[in-house]
């Protein structure tokens, strides 16, 4: 009996020394799988996919840029935003290849350094890029031309060090500026011609330059490349677009500028747009928004926002707007709207359609580039 249950308690130890074992072997195993990343001095190096820049972690946080989110006015078009700092960083592939460079939230140009550029000038500063105020309150007053500034660091590894050689700074242009005749007054909107823009635009861009490379650890024979965007309206559905890039090689010196043909097209497009661009787009959402009506009777609206490069659409983002009472409804509704966007809208490029009330998002349906079929997530 003594023997059988010192042979059971063996047994039981070998079993635990198995999952013991089992566990360790999982672990490392699972390790080695789990995306590595490059130490320096407590900063960490993503590993992303293709055609993806490595980012840069510090002491186990995302570096994010001291000056994000500051903009010359509270005014604004939501949507320009992420539309900015995202288109930036596709334009900088074109002059900093992913597999080579390490892309790094802006870090040179301080918050501080960066209210003074979106002000105005005055008498006593002439830091702003912005010009003084004159005063006027009607059409000749000079307007707020710079809205917002957007830094991007590119760096090269040399040893276990990080290296700045190169940056991206996107640059956003208003179309119209929202202003007041007195504080807590009416605004007011003084649109901004596109030859005024451009030409306002191409005088500060040497001066951007200048302050930038006087800041602490940029070097003044990085390429700098300075991107111009022209913000949209206020009041539109679609973001604004990239128009014109330069690039500066050394000192203030800037390339000749290239024009960017970047465009957004909201859908469906007025009767009084008579542009090509987005024309077999705007009769498939068409047919697409009354296929999906006569289906349910509830909805709202439904629109779309292009973007075109060189007139070939890369994305779609489309929002339907409606009421349901059961996740039943939700449902049937997002299952017919996958089918009828397969059947009417663009399958070169990557579409998002979002289902909403007035209050919450109710379905998100994603195909990329390509696919067959859309991908459901009801909320």
């Amino acid at each position: 009996m003594l023997k059988r249950i010192k042979l059971r308690t063996w047994l039981l130890i070998g079993a635990a020394l198995l999952i013991i074992l089992g566990a360790f072997f999982f672990f490392v195993n699972l390790s080695s799988q789990a995306p590595s990343v490059s130490k320096s001095k407590g900063v960490q190096l993503t590993q992303n996919s293709a055609g993806q820049y490595q980012t840069v972690i510090k002491d186990g946080h995302y570096l994010t840029s001291a000056a994000r989110g500051i903009t010359a006015t509270s005014q604004g078009n939501a949507v320009d935003v992420k539309d900015f700092e995202s288109g930036l960083l596709n334009l900088a592939k074109s002059h900093f290849k992913t597999g080579r460079y390490i892309f790094q939230e802006g870090q040179y140009l301080s918050s501080d350094t960066v209210n003074s550029l979106l002000a105005r000038q005055t008498d006593s500063d002439s830091t702003g890029l912005n010009p003084k105020d004159n005063g006027k309150t009607d059409s000749s007053r000079n307007p707020i031309y710079v809205q917002s500034l957007t830094e991007q660091d590119f760096m090269t590894k040399e040893g276990s060090d990080l290296k700045l050689a190169g940056m991206v700074v996107g640059v956003a242009m208003n179309t119209q500026d929202t202003y007041q005749k007195e504080q807590y007054g009416a605004n007011y909107f003084q649109t901004i011609s596109d030859a005024d823009r451009i030409a306002y635009g191409k005088k500060i861009a040497p001066k951007l330059i200048k302050k930038i490379r006087e800041q602490n650890g940029v070097d003044k024979n990085i390429p700098i490349v300075i991107a111009m965007y022209a913000n949209a309206s206020e009041d539109s559905l679609g973001s604004g677009a990239f128009y014109s890039e330069a690039t500066s090689k050394t000192g203030t010196d800037l390339s000749s500028w290239s024009d960017i043909d970047d465009k957004t097209v909201v859908f469906p497009k007025e009767s009084s747009d008579s542009s090509s661009i987005g024309s077999d787009e705007n009769t498939g959402f068409t047919n697409f928004k009354n296929d999906i009506a006569n289906f349910f009777p509830n909805i709202a609206g439904a629109t779309a926002v292009g973007h075109f490069t060189n007139s070939k659409l890369t994305s779609m983002n489309v929002t339907v707007t409606t009421q349901f009472y059961s996740q039943t409804e939700i449902q049937a509704f997002a299952n017919y709207v996958a089918s009828a966007a397969v059947k009417f809208l663009p399958s070169s490029a990557p579409v998002q359609i979002t289902i909403k009330t007035a209050n919450e998002t109710q379905a998100i349906l994603v195909r990329k580039s390509d696919e067959k079929a859309y991908t459901v997530t009801l909320l």
